[in-house]
């Protein structure tokens, strides 16, 4: 996923960039707002994290301008000023959430998750997912690689149609906790390093290119390239 953050407070923009990129999502910095508008029009990002107060062209009149030029991307606005009348005219002007600085980072992820999966669901969702040889039919709920059908249960297959939703998105064990097991679960559990491990052998075992990677510190991701 590809996030485009509009900010020109230097502090927040690199604090946005960094903390993003570390739940690895793709994110392209703008610091004014037609410098927004361009990216936008030719980046075509899939999430727009915009403040409200920018030179050149203000968060609103750069959310209305993308809107009436028929732009779909989620918008998550972000402002200073915890002003009831700003976030009317904003979510009237086609902002699709707003929060308020200062915020908390988890926050932040949350809203950015929610805004996206909306996204995901008004799309028409592709009946089957392929990475390399690795293919994943979704209406069947059956895995297969190099043509060879492989065994997973319930919870392999979700795990698995998550990497393979995102090929190289890096997912950390806490998104993956979120996503396949629910919020309930303890932080604290293994279950994800278990699980990893099955699909590893499940999937990887016995071909010359492994897909599953492991980012020591950071995550998983699933892909066809070296490393």
């Amino acid at each position: 996923m590809n996030l485009l953050v509009v900010e020109d407070d230097p502090r927040v923009a690199d604090f946005l960039m960094r903390g993003l990129r570390a739940e690895g999502y793709g994110v392209q910095l703008a610091r004014t707002g037609p410098q927004g508008l361009e990216l936008t029009r030719t980046g075509e990002p899939d999430l727009l994290i915009l403040d409200l107060m920018l030179p050149g062209l203000n968060g609103l009149e750069l959310c209305q301008t993308l809107r009436a030029e028929g732009c779909q991307v989620p918008m998550l606005m972000l402002t200073a000023m915890n002003n009831i009348e700003d976030k009317v005219n904003g979510l009237r002007l086609g902002a699709d959430d707003y929060l308020t600085k200062p915020f908390a980072f988890e926050e932040l992820l949350a809203r950015i998750e929610a805004l996206l999966r909306r996204g995901r669901e008004q799309r028409p969702r592709a009946s089957k997912l392929q990475v390399a040889d690795l293919l994943l039919d979704r209406e069947r709920m059956e895995a297969s690689r190099a043509g060879k059908p492989i065994a997973l249960t319930a919870k392999e297959l979700a795990f698995l149609e998550l990497l393979m939703s995102a090929p190289g998105r890096l997912y950390s064990r806490e998104r993956i906790l979120s996503n396949v097991w629910g919020t309930s679960e303890d932080p604290l559990t293994n279950v994800v390093d278990v699980y990893v491990r099955r699909l590893r052998a499940k999937i990887d075992e016995g071909h010359p290119v492994a897909l599953l990677k492991t980012v020591r510190g950071l995550g998983y991701r699933l892909d066809a390239g070296e490393g």
